[in-house]
């Protein structure tokens, strides 16, 4: 058997501290990759040891996770703070994104779907919760940041040395007003649209935010999803009345944008419900601040006035289990049930008095294209004391019909497959 190309743990930290770029990247190295000169000359790209006692015990762990009759589960990498997943459409190259300031590449070279060698993607730039990465289908990579918005037109294809063309979709500073930022809700997810736009999540920044707030949000799409052109230009708002939805997905069969929605704390343990939503048109509100969740009313917001034509949501999950990403299932190897219908990601609460969550949901669709019923898929990562094993983030599907899901916690993601019959 082939050994696989790994850098020792002890390497590869020598490697984070040795080499220029990685002390921290150049300002100008953006305006250098836009113009696709170099900005090292150093092409040695940090990797992340996929042998050891860390993988070793996220393997032992995978056996407390329950699936349906025919699947099965296993690590597919490590990758620390493993958040949202782009899959290249040519190559089946996986990036992911993260909360911190790393985004990651992953390859299986050998094709047995399990990853040979994990690395920094584009690591002499200085991202900022690149958390939001999504692939069009012309294989540009887009990286959205809590404040930025970046392409990559050959990410797929050229992994050889740190340096990538890139290029500034929206500018620091301006997919957002500077004077919103904030540590909470700043992770940003995207997709390209059928329509061949940008779309981009902005998660309010508080738990209810004031009134006075209101028309400045509704103005730049903070609480909504905006749609821009690739190129970052005749932006609109597409949707409000979102809380933080940190996972939209369009479903290709008629085009509609579903998107979760991690609804308001601190009303009790089992209300407001989360949400799974599914905007069919531009302009459609859905409901937040008014509501909190499902239909219920926030204090905050509960004197004002309704707006017309809420969109109520496809789905009303279990409260506070912190509903993630999303994928429709476009593949082959899964049985009939599954085909056309939604994955989605549970992270798992953290404010509830018994925890829940941690999980891969399915919910079924009616011929209509609104959903029928969703159940759970895979779980086992919330332990029977409360532990979490792993969260959920985010789930996304390879060219061979298999199933990944993301765990931030492990920083792992884990393949999921069917051999049954």
């Amino acid at each position: 058997m082939r050994k696989r190309h790994l850098i020792p743990a002890a390497m590869a930290a020598a490697c984070l501290t040795t080499t220029a770029w990685a002390q921290g990247p150049s300002p100008g190295n953006l305006e250098k990759l836009s113009s696709f000169k170099t900005t090292t000359s150093n092409l040695t790209i940090p990797e992340v040891p996929q042998t050891g006692r860390r993988a070793d015990q996220i393997r032992k762990n995978l056996q407390q996770i329950k699936l349906p009759p025919g699947f099965r589960i296993g690590l597919y990498a490590v990758v620390p703070d493993a958040r949202h997943m782009a899959v290249g459409r040519q190559t089946g190259t996986l990036f992911v994104g993260t909360r911190k300031t790393k985004v990651y590449t992953v390859l299986d070279q050998d094709k047995d779907r399990v990853a040979d060698v994990v690395k920094e993607f584009a690591p002499t730039i200085d991202f900022k919760v690149p958390n939001g990465v999504c692939m069009s289908n012309d294989n540009f990579l887009f990286v959205a940041e809590h404040n930025r918005v970046l392409v990559f037109p050959a990410a797929e294809f050229f992994q050889e040395g740190p340096d990538t063309a890139a290029f500034v979709v929206v500018d620091q500073g301006n997919l957002i007003p500077v004077e919103e930022e904030s540590f909470n809700h700043g992770a940003r997810v995207c997709r390209i649209g059928p329509d061949n736009k940008l779309y981009v999540s902005l998660g309010q920044p508080f738990n209810v935010y004031a009134k006075e707030k209101h028309e400045l949000y509704q103005k730049v799409g903070i609480g909504g999803i905006v749609r821009m052109d690739r190129d970052g230009k005749n932006r609109e708002v597409f949707a409000t009345g979102i809380r933080n939805s940190v996972g939209i997905e369009f479903n290709p069969r008629d085009r509609s944008l579903w998107f979760t929605d991690n609804q308001v704390d601190g009303m009790g343990d089992d209300i407001p419900p989360g949400e799974i939503n599914r905007a069919t048109a531009p302009g459609q509100n859905f409901g937040f601040p008014w509501y909190g969740g499902g239909t219920t009313r926030t204090e905050e917001w509960k004197a004002e006035p309704l707006p017309a034509n809420v969109t109520a949501p496809q789905v009303e999950t279990v409260a506070h289990a912190a509903d993630l990403g999303l994928k429709f299932y476009t593949g082959t190897m899964f049985p009939q049930k599954y085909r056309g219908g939604l994955f989605s990601a549970q992270r798992g609460s953290w404010n509830r008095t018994t925890p829940v969550g941690a999980r891969v949901m399915f919910t079924s669709l009616k011929p209509d294209g609104t959903a029928d019923k969703t159940e759970i898929f895979a779980e086992g990562w919330l332990a029977p004391s409360g532990e979490y094993l792993g969260r959920i983030v985010d789930v996304a599907q390879l060219p061979d019909g298999s199933l990944l899901a993301s765990d931030d916690t492990a920083g792992a993601i884990y393949r999921i497959w069917y051999e049954g019959r």
